[in-house]
């Protein structure tokens, strides 16, 4: 018999056909309620399940119950409304220091009267260089009125820089907002910054035993906090101070000259304290004890150095005699008085002379004090190449390429033009833009393109422009014939 035949002997019986259609309905259900159970446990959003949904539920929403709630009742975003990734930097410390390079540290310290607040401001800003090709250092000092572009806030007092900083929770905080707005306002570079908080300082100065500064005043010292006596300086000669008093001697602002006798005062602690480390018959055991001291004290600092950059810093220090370090304040002969509305009060500020500021800090900043002897005598292409400027070209006269062959000639005599364009209109005279106290650049120009209206010199502060002088060529100066 051939399959055929047998086949052919099969009868199918009608209770039979029944079962296979039941059985074939029953599978198709159950492949099709497994199918569905498993897409609805596996993208479920109702209540809260174990593990994540695939990407393939895509982004979930509540259907026309609106967004979906995270715990606390917020919107869970959608992907569209994700802000777009951001690259972190792997850390915000500065550059390792080579050791041979100068380096500038910023000293902070706080105003006594806003300890007990979350964004103090600060009361004290001094700036250490050391040279170590030269072996020669520098300190200066910078009153804490003085009106100064803070970087993303504006026009503002010096020691609000820290408040801000810290108020706004910036990264860095206090000292790395500070430490950028005095670099930007000094125009050096600024690689490290230190905060030390008063007991810190107390308890450091005892530590090593107090210091001695030459007093040449007749003084009564406030203590910290309230209520406690005054600490009697008798004038004149060196007198021993521990923590306490030291703090006090360094705070102290009262008198015919304000803040700028407490600055005097401050670098002569800065010494006295580098003459007790440095002592021959300190510093040995002081180093061996460098460890013991950064444990001890560094809940009380706040600086971006590391530690054996400290380390390195205080043995380079040792090699340079006090008589190479250099001390100026910023005083009254290199401000102008104002007052402005600051916060809904009337505030007295000090509005900076850039060009006397300028002089000092060179001759801090520099081993030879000018900056070279032609410096020294005004040469104003010297000064403005010492200034570092990048210039834009911009072409608003009738001569093509004015900008190119003035760009080339400013390239030749060494300065930074760094770009060139067209300018936004035609321009019957040169017109200077100042986005950063480039003041040498400045007069430069002035005395270059015969500038004599302060309607050429537009002065617009701008630390976001990608220049820091913009020249917009006129006809005055494609008709003049000057480029070689």
């Amino acid at each position: 018999m051939n399959k055929i035949d047998f086949l052919k002997d099969i009868k199918f019986t009608r209770s039979f056909i029944g079962q296979i259609v039941f059985w074939v309905i029953a599978v198709v259900l159950a492949l099709g309620g497994f199918f569905f159970v498993r897409g609805l446990v596996t993208c479920w959003i109702i209540t809260p399940l174990p593990g994540m949904p695939p990407s393939s539920c895509g982004t979930i929403t509540a259907g026309n119950n609106g967004p979906v709630l995270t715990n606390d009742g917020t919107p869970v975003p959608s992907v569209e409304d994700l802000p777009p990734p951001i690259s972190v930097p792997v850390s915000d410390l500065p550059p390792a220091w080579d050791g041979a390079s100068r380096i500038t540290v910023l000293i902070i310290g706080l105003d006594a009267r806003d300890l007990d607040t979350s964004a103090p401001r600060s009361d004290t800003m001094i700036l250490l260089t050391i040279d170590p090709l030269t072996k020669t250092a520098g300190m200066l000092s910078i009153p804490r009125d003085m009106w100064v572009n803070i970087p993303g806030f504006g026009y503002s007092r010096i020691n609000t820089a820290y408040s801000s900083g810290e108020g706004n929770k910036l990264p860095g905080g206090g000292p790395e907002l500070a430490r950028r707005t005095v670099e930007q306002f000094i125009g050096v570079p600024i690689q490290y910054y230190a905060q030390v908080d008063f007991n810190t300082f107390i308890e450091f100065i005892d530590r090593i035993g107090g210091i001695d500064v030459y007093n040449d005043e007749e003084l009564r010292l406030d203590r910290i906090g309230s209520g406690q006596d005054k600490i009697k300086l008798t004038c004149c000669g060196m007198r021993h101070l521990p923590g306490e008093a030291a703090l006090a001697y360094a705070r102290h602002r009262k008198g015919d000259d304000g803040d700028f006798g407490r600055a005097r005062r401050q670098q002569k602690v800065i010494i006295a304290i580098r003459d007790k480390v440095l002592d021959p018959a300190n510093f040995a055991t002081l180093l061996t004890q460098a460890d013991d001291f950064y444990n001890e004290f560094s809940a009380g600092i706040r600086t971006n150095m590391p530690f054996d950059t400290a380390v390195r810093l205080a043995v380079l220090a040792r090699e340079i005699p006090v008589e190479s370090i250099k001390r100026g304040a910023i005083d009254t002969s290199m401000v102008a008085f104002d007052n402005v509305i600051l916060g809904g009060q009337d505030a007295s500020i000090m509005k900076p002379l850039p060009d006397k500021i300028r002089v000092l800090r060179d001759e801090i900043f520099t081993s030879g004090g000018a900056l070279s002897p032609l410096a020294a005598q005004g040469d104003p292409l010297t000064l403005a190449k010492a200034d570092a400027a990048r210039i834009r070209l911009l072409n608003g006269s009738f001569s093509p390429g004015l900008e190119t062959a003035t760009g080339n000639y400013f390239i030749g005599q060494g300065l930074g033009v760094t770009e060139i364009g067209p300018a936004d209109r035609a321009y019957d005279r040169t017109v200077v833009v100042l986005y950063s106290p480039k003041l040498y650049t400045l007069k430069y120009f002035q005395a270059l393109f015969g500038i004599n209206s302060s309607t050429q010199i537009l002065i617009r502060p701008d630390p976001s422009s990608t220049v820091d002088v913009e020249v917009r060529l006129g006809n005055d100066w494609s008709n003049s014939n000057s480029i070689p």
